[in-house]
């Protein structure tokens, strides 16, 4: 099945009136930690709102779109069968729920139409700011807040200045829901990694401490615990890059690009499960040398995370 762009823009717009419906719901629940409820561990939780969101966006979209199947963060969905040919909701309802039980701003609701395993509509909004990222394939990606530009939509990127390497990035990372094992060990080496003065720095630029080898010294680590709304700022330009998908069709209308978080692959699948996303640049040459030097701090570590069985890549 294929759209066009006006078949994809509608869709957006259906998508973000769907987005605000659900933010409504977000800001008016009156959730605490409390109220969690824990699925892998503690770090990875849902809550009652988690569900009945999910819930309400199912309903919009399957009434509308009853023959699209869908993926929901809260749905009992196989992972280890990948998302299919055919179009396809992909939903958090709430992307940041450990944000949302403490009271903090960064929560989005995050919706994609994934047609042949390609991102081709995507809608991010942050209900307690009121700020709306939106992409549809051929057509751009917008940014849209009340407070600013008059409320009027802003074409993405909003800034695509030359990229300077990691030492001038700021890095959006996140510390997953595994807190023991081989990947938060390759975390913590990445991070540290980014953050450290070079051996070969000089004393007052390590704080006479000497450095770490391969260190980059990047201008600034940032976790917010919510990977949609930080691949929005990536795409932005308000965020070099984010080691860590709505979102990925976002970045790549603005002009950014997703790459494997494992060095060499250049495209990975929508359900990979660890991407690289590095905002609009021009040259776009700078793209290319900010990854790879970011998959030099990698190295030879990997994570087990990735694609389900047999599933390599977009279908078109």
């Amino acid at each position: 099945m294929s759209f066009h762009v006006p078949e994809l823009l509608a869709i957006r717009d259906y998508l973000v009136i769907v987005a605000k419906e659900a933010g409504e719901m977000i800001t008016s629940a009156k959730p605490s930690s409390a109220d969690a409820i824990t699925k892998k561990n503690t770090t990875d939780i849902v809550t009652a709102t988690d569900k009945a969101v999910e819930n309400l966006i199912a309903t919009r979209l399957i009434a509308r779109y009853p023959e699209y199947d869908f993926v929901g963060e809260e749905s009992s969905f196989d992972a280890s069968k990948g998302i299919g040919p055919g179009p396809t909701w992909v939903v958090d309802p709430i992307d940041g729920t450990s944000n949302f039980v403490h009271g903090l701003p960064e929560v989005c609701v995050s919706l994609a139409l994934v047609v042949a395993r390609v991102p081709v509509v995507g809608v991010v909004y942050n209900p307690f700011l009121q700020e709306l990222f939106s992409a549809a394939r051929g057509a751009g990606a917008y940014h849209q807040q009340p407070t600013l530009h008059g409320g009027e939509p802003q074409r993405l990127p909003l800034n695509n200045t030359p990229l300077a390497g990691l030492r001038h990035a700021c890095v959006g990372i996140d510390f997953g829901s595994d807190r023991a094992g081989p990947n938060f060990a390759l975390n913590l080496s990445v991070f540290a990694t980014l953050a450290a003065a070079p051996a070969s720095s000089s004393s007052s630029d390590d704080g006479g401490g000497g450095g770490v080898r391969g260190g980059r010294f990047a201008h600034s680590l940032r976790a917010t615990n919510c990977a949609s709304e930080t691949v929005c700022r990536v795409a932005a330009g308000q965020q070099d890059c984010f080691w860590e998908p709505a979102a990925w069709c976002v970045l790549t209308e603005a002009g950014g690009i997703m790459v494997d978080g494992h060095p060499g692959n250049w495209h990975p699948p929508i359900d990979n499960r660890r991407y690289l996303a590095v905002r609009p640049a021009e040259p776009a040459s700078g793209q290319t040398e900010l990854v790879e030097e970011f998959w030099d701090v990698i190295g030879e570590g990997r994570s087990t995370y990735g694609p389900p069985a047999g599933q390599d890549g977009p279908l078109a």
